[in-house]
């Protein structure tokens, strides 16, 4: 027959597990889960989701740059390329940076890093490498070959570093960080050229009026207002654009869509441009001198217009 202090106790004991258990399911639902939507597991942090989605995938990043076995966690690459680093002995020794190798070829390979030389050419354009594989690499633009297969979309690829730069899409995996300002990016050349706007480096020339830009992005979007082109054409009424985001804004005027709208009156807007001119009427802002005068205007129309009021200027707008 159970006693009243172990009745107490037994109550006592149930009281703190039941208490236990609903700080455990607060802290649950406070916390941003992350489920897996091929098994359903859920994770705390969505960088442990991507690492696991890879099971599913057997998407492959990790490269050993010894026997190029292949793995999908740099953990289990870190581990195989011990049995390079710690079980053999490396008796070949590049003479030019010291660095050693366990395997003549191994040597031999790298050494052309320092001789650049490039035994190894292409039949079609004469292209010289110094790996073979680089070659093989390098012919599939010749055959239009596209050997690896996005399993998600089923885009292909010439190149196993392309489809796992595409794959980051369907990831949303951003490996690369800027150490300035965090932003994070899934291509290492997308990285580069965002750094560029912090260190104000623009390494890309207009070789029409040397206007210089920091992505090639940049320069190529530039480039059309010397030669006109307007690759993006409105499919309802034909009107051509030199940027895409233009066409997009244009394409809002057919579908009446307003996504900017005046936090002061509300008022709607299909571009951002015509709400900026708008917001000047609440702020009085006049951005447009008048470089003879120095009256200020509001909008450059406006002071294209007065320009005219000096004697001996003609505008035709």
């Amino acid at each position: 027959m159970e006693t009243n202090i172990e009745a107490n106790e037994a109550y006592s004991v149930s009281d703190l597990h039941v208490e236990t258990i609903n700080v455990r399911l607060k802290t649950l639902t406070d916390m941003k889960l992350f489920k897996c939507d091929v098994c359903y597991k859920i994770f705390s942090q969505k960088s442990k989701l991507n690492t696991h989605f890879r099971t599913h995938t057997k998407v492959k990043h990790y490269s050993c740059d010894v026997c190029s076995k292949e793995f999908s966690l740099k953990g289990d690459l870190n581990v195989h390329f011990r049995t390079h680093t710690h079980t053999k002995e490396k008796h070949y020794s590049c003479d030019a940076c010291g660095k050693e190798f366990s395997h003549k070829s191994h040597l031999n390979r790298h050494y052309r890093t320092h001789t650049k030389e490039k035994p190894y050419s292409c039949d079609v354009c004469s292209k010289e490498f110094s790996l073979k594989e680089n070659l093989n690499k390098h012919y599939r633009i010749h055959t239009k070959e596209k050997p690896y297969c996005c399993d998600v979309c089923s885009k292909e690829f010439s190149h196993k570093s392309h489809l796992n730069e595409h794959y980051r899409i369907h990831t949303k995996e951003n490996p690369y960080c800027c150490d300035v300002c965090s932003k994070e990016f899934s291509q290492k050349c997308h990285l580069n050229e965002h750094y560029r706007t912090h260190t104000k480096e623009k390494l890309y020339s207009c070789e029409v009026c040397s206007k210089k830009f920091s992505r090639k992005f940049s320069l190529n979007q530039h480039y059309r207002t010397h030669t006109n082109e307007k690759p993006y054409s409105c499919d309802v009424c034909s009107k051509d654009f030199t940027q895409k985001c233009h066409l997009n804004e244009h394409y809002r005027t057919h579908t009446k869509e307003n996504l900017y709208f005046c936090d002061v009156c509300s008022k709607e807007f299909s571009r951002k441009f015509s709400l900026n001119r708008h917001y000047r009427t609440h702020t009085d802002e006049k951005p447009y001198s008048c470089d003879l005068c120095s009256k200020q205007f509001s909008y450059k129309s406006t002071l294209n217009r007065h320009y005219c009021s000096h004697s001996n200027i003609v505008l035709f707008l």
